[in-house]
């Protein structure tokens, strides 16, 4: 598999001035690709070749911002007939065009977002506008919500995240985020998936801030369908992995008579890159079948001698009175990017609806 920055290759931008050559006779192909080749392209990472190809392309565009947007949706239309939209993720210097460029122009950059999300998201390119129109943008997205088309109703969703992943933040909205909680409304028995899973996230990014706001919503949405449950249930993983009692309580997760025992770290020196291996045994000794969700916390040594806690879900499901079940787990500790191991004690709970067990230790060592 190769490297995400390598999407801009060769290849790609032939084919990628091809398409824009037959709807613009004013676009020089040979210059646009020797513009892109020059000065440290090699060494520049995907981002930035995204950004570099933005510049690039704005150089060759009309300069006049409504007459490049309108050019865009020609370019659009001609990937698609060439049938050049494999992944599509290339072309996300579309959205990154109308962000760079149209920030100054509203009317026309909210048009362009419609039609061009339906080709590329646009979810990170709008976040500027939300900081500078504030509710002026709010309001245009509550609109994109009731779209025909479910890539506009996601943006308005994804796009008005207070917390959205590697984009930048929305102070105000994190802060209180009731002017997008009608956009959820709109959304909460949209008929896609892909709408419905951007609300639960839209929801969970609420609970980080604001945990009331979303038992409200999720007392307000319960059992008026099943895809809103299943929102509510998505929505709510940061506040259940919390054991937040409120929603353990509105799932009915209760811990009394749900009983731990024979807990075991079966690998009590771990090498990194190794695994920990840990097993106990579960008993409801409730007289009544109960739902139990079942996690474990590592409690994982950090930089500055401190420990953090993360934990990880085994399972939720029914398990009958007297149904004594054994319960054996591999936790990984092998080398990844998104995570640094420090050698040291660590230590390892379990977590029975909400409720963390004692907590065992173990070495971790190179």
């Amino acid at each position: 598999m190769g490297l995400i920055k390598d999407i801009y290759s060769v290849t790609f931008y032939e084919k990628f001035t091809q398409a824009v050559a037959e709807v613009y006779p004013a676009f020089n192909k040979q210059k646009f690709i020797e513009a892109i080749y020059e000065g440290d392209f090699a060494q520049k990472e995907w981002k930035e070749r995204m950004k570099h190809t933005t510049v690039v392309l704005h150089q060759f565009m009309p300069q006049n911002f409504p007459e490049a947007v309108s050019l865009i949706d020609k370019i659009i239309e001609s990937l698609k007939k060439n049938s050049f939209t494999e992944g599509n993720l290339a072309f996300v210097f579309f959205a990154d065009y109308i962000e760079m460029y149209g920030l100054d122009d509203f009317e026309t950059s909210k048009k362009a977002f419609v039609s061009v999300t339906q080709f590329i998201s646009c979810e990170f390119a709008v976040r500027p506008f939300i900081l500078k129109y504030k509710e002026k943008m709010i309001n245009e997205m509550i609109k994109w919500s009731l779209h025909k088309n479910h890539h506009v109703r996601r943006l308005a969703s994804e796009g008005s995240r207070p917390r959205l992943p590697w984009a930048m933040a929305i102070p105000f909205l994190k802060k209180d985020p009731s002017s997008i909680l009608p956009i959820l409304e709109n959304l909460k028995n949209d008929p896609s998936e892909y709408v419905r899973r951007s609300v639960a996230n839209n929801l969970n990014d609420i609970a980080k801030d604001n945990p009331q706001i979303v038992l409200e919503i999720a007392n307000k949405w319960k059992g008026h369908s099943k895809e809103t449950d299943g929102i509510i249930k998505h929505g709510s993983r940061t506040l259940l992995k919390q054991g937040h009692p409120e929603i353990l309580s509105h799932y009915g997760l209760e811990s009394t008579n749900i009983e731990l025992s024979s807990f075991e770290i079966k690998t009590p020196v771990v090498k990194i890159g190794d695994y920990l291996r840990f097993q106990f045994h579960l008993n409801n000794k409730n007289e009544e079948p109960k739902t139990v969700r079942l996690e474990y916390a590592v409690h994982y040594k950090k930089a500055k001698g401190h420990l953090a806690k993360k934990v990880f879900k085994i399972s939720e499901k029914i398990y009958n009175p007297n149904q004594l079940t054994k319960i054996e787990r591999n936790q990984s500790f092998k080398l990844i990017t998104t995570r640094v191991f420090h050698t040291g004690a660590h230590k390892l709970s379990i977590i029975i609806n909400g409720t963390e067990s004692e907590v065992l230790e173990f070495e971790l060592v190179d």
